[in-house]
C-alpha cells in the first residue's frame, strides 16, 4: 500500500485487523515514472516488484492504540498554540497603533501579567463609537482568547503525560524528556515501535542518521534534512535541556569533542544522535508494569485458545493482543473486551 499514514490509514488498520501484513510502499521515482508511463496498473506492478524484491517498502504504523490518541492530541495542541501565539501577536499589535491612554495604561506589562490584566478589564458600553473604549473591549477580548487556549493546552498536556505513563514510562525517566517530548517521540515510532528493527533505522527515521558524501581520498557526512521533523525538534530540544542543566555526561562529551576541533553545531548534531539511542532502546523497553495483561495471558492459556483465534474474535491485530498480554503496552479497552470474551467461553467459578 502507499500513503498508509494519511488516506490509506483506515484501509491499512481494516486489513491488519483481519490478520493481513500490511507492507508500506514508497512512491516511485518521479524520472523512472515519466519513463514508464503513469497509469493504476503500472503503479501496482512496480508497488507488487518493490515488495517482492524488498526495496523502498517499510513496516506501517498499526495506528490502533494509545500512541494514535497521543498523535490527535498533539495535532490539537500545535493548532491551540498557533493560535496562542497569533492572539498575542495581535495584541502586541494592537497596543502599538491604539489610542494614547491605552497605551499607557498597559506600557509597563508584558506576557503572561498582560494578558492576566487585560482579561479583568471592564472596557464600557459595547455600542459606544470610542475607539478607545472599541480596543479596550477588543484586548479583552483576545486577553480572553489567549486564557482559552492556554487552557486548552494544559489539559491536552495532562492527557499526554497519563498517556505516557501508561505506555512508557521509561521514556519520562530520561533525562530532558517531559510529557509532550515522549508524546512526540512515541508517536514517531508507532504503537508498533519494533517495526524499527535498528537504532540506525530510528535515527534516520529522526532525521539524525548523517548521509554519506565522501568522494575520492576526501571522507565525509552530510546533515539529514529528512525525517520525522517533529522527532527531530524533540532530540534538539532534549539536548539543549541537558546542557542548559549542564548534565555531567552531556558536558563531558561536549568538551572532549570541542578538544578535538569540532564545532558546536557539530556537537550538537553528535549528541542528538546519541540520544537518538538512548530513546529507541527506552521504546523497545517501556517497562510498565501491567500484571492485569499477564493474568489475561495465563488464563487464556488455561481455557486453550490461541492467541490468533481471540485476536480474530476482537478484531485486533495479533500483535496488540500481544504487547498487552506480555505486559509492554497497557490498553484498558482491549483489556475489558478479552477478559469478557473468555469469561463467555469459560466463566469464573463461582466462591
Amino acid at each position: 500500500m502507499e500513503g498508509t499514514g494519511s488516506y490509506g490509514a483506515g484501509l491499512s488498520r481494516a486489513l491488519n485487523a483481519a490478520g493481513l501484513t500490511v507492507v508500506e510502499v514508497a512512491r516511485q521515482d518521479r524520472q523512472a515514472r515519466r519513463r514508464r508511463g503513469k497509469s493504476d496498473p503500472l503503479d501496482a506492478h512496480q508497488a507488487a516488484v518493490a515488495v517482492l524484491a524488498g526495496t523502498d517498502t517499510a513496516i506501517p504504523k498499526t495506528g490502533d492504540g494509545a500512541v494514535e490518541s497521543m498523535r490527535i492530541l498533539l495535532a490539537e495542541r500545535r493548532s491551540a498554540a498557533k493560535a496562542r501565539a497569533q492572539v498575542m501577536n495581535q495584541i502586541h499589535a494592537l497596543l502599538i497603533t491604539a489610542p494614547e491612554l491605552v497605551r499607557q495604561a498597559f506600557r509597563a506589562l508584558s506576557g503572561q501579567r498582560l494578558v492576566t490584566t487585560l482579561a479583568k478589564t471592564r472596557p464600557g458600553a459595547i455600542a459606544s463609537p470610542d475607539p478607545e473604549v472599541v480596543a479596550r473591549q477588543t484586548l479583552r477580548r483576545f486577553a480572553v482568547r489567549h486564557l482559552t487556549m492556554q487552557a486548552e493546552i494544559d489539559l491536552i498536556e495532562h492527557q499526554l503525560e497519563l498517556l505516557v505513563r501508561q505506555v512508557n514510562p521509561t521514556l519520562l525517566s530520561l533525562s530532558g524528556v517531559g510529557p509532550v517530548t515522549a508524546a512526540t517521540l512515541l508517536v514517531a515510532a508507532g504503537d508498533n515501535p519494533e517495526r524499527l528493527g535498528t537504532r540506525a533505522s530510528f535515527a534516520a527515521l529522526a532525521g539524525v542518521a548523517p548521509i554519506p558524501a565522501s568522494s575520492g581520498q576526501r571522507t565525509r557526512h552530510r546533515l539529514s534534512r529528512g525525517g520525522n521533523r517533529h522527532a527531530n525538534a524533540a532530540l534538539h530540544r532534549i539536548v539543549l535541556l541537558r546542557m542548559r542543566h549542564r548534565e555531567p555526561r552531556t558536558m563531558a562529551y561536549f568538551e572532549r569533542r570541542r578538544a578535538e576541533q569540532l564545532t558546536d553545531r557539530d556537537i550538537m548534531r553528535c549528541l542528538k544522535r546519541h540520544v537518538a539511542n538512548e530513546v529507541y532502546a527506552a521504546l523497545l523497553n517501556p517497562a510498565t508494569d501491567n500484571p492485569a495483561g499477564r493474568e489475561l495471558r495465563a488464563r487464556r492459556q488455561a481455557i486453550g485458545i490461541p492467541i490468533s483465534v481471540l485476536a480474530a474474535t476482537l478484531g485486533v491485530p495479533y500483535q496488540r493482543l500481544r504487547r498487552l498480554e506480555i505486559g509492554t503496552r497497557a490498553d484498558p479497552d482491549l483489556e475489558a473486551r478479552a477478559t469478557a470474551v473468555l469469561e463467555r467461553i469459560s466463566p469464573p467459578l463461582a466462591a
